[in-house]
């Protein structure tokens, strides 16, 4: 029989590393995963938050986060563990 791990088990096993995060709608999110709890609400440092360029859909924007973050779980679409995100060739820093 093989084991079952619940996601908040394999959520827990990420704090500390890297996690990429899609969001609902367009942007997404890579940074270090600090914390979380039982509604998925993520605290993440060192984040990098990717976007469509507003004038340009073909570009991706860059904007690193300088703080700890909260992401609220409502607005997460899925959690990648380990994940580096987009392509960084795409994305232009603002």
């Amino acid at each position: 029989m093989t084991t079952r791990i619940l996601p908040l088990e394999l959520i827990d096993k990420a704090i500390g590393s890297k996690i990429w995060v899609l969001m609902r709608g367009t942007k997404e999110v890579v940074g270090t995963l600090q914390g979380f709890d039982d509604y998925v609400n993520l605290v993440l440092d060192n984040a990098v938050e990717f976007s469509p360029d507003p004038h340009d859909k073909s570009k991706v924007v860059r904007n690193e986060l300088s703080c700890e973050i909260l992401l609220n779980g409502n607005q997460i679409a899925l959690l990648v563990p380990g994940g580096s995100g987009p392509d960084g060739s795409m994305a232009t820093e603002t």
